[in-house]
């Protein structure tokens, strides 16, 4: 396992712990880069409107649409460490 993916994974575990919300856009930037570092990009329809929650975590994720799996991973573990986790 690379060292990146071993990060990835703690920080995933550490934004768990978190003390305090950092607050739905966060969690959403977290929750895209998480499926993009996962994942890769995002694929099927977009929710309709009567899922909010859904359809915005569909958008956030397409936002990240194209990006790498390393630089989602590197992002999103340079984000929770913002965090102070």
């Amino acid at each position: 396992m690379s060292d990146l993916r071993k990060r990835f994974e703690a920080a995933a575990q550490a934004v768990k712990k978190l003390d305090e919300d950092p607050g739905n856009e966060v969690k959403l930037q977290l929750y895209a880069l998480y499926k993009q570092g996962s994942e890769g990009d995002v694929e099927g329809r977009r929710p309709g409107f009567t899922d909010i929650v859904g359809r915005a975590k569909y958008d956030a994720w397409a936002k990240v649409k194209g990006m790498t799996r390393e630089a989602a991973m590197q992002k999103y573990v340079d984000l929770v460490k913002s965090l102070g986790a």
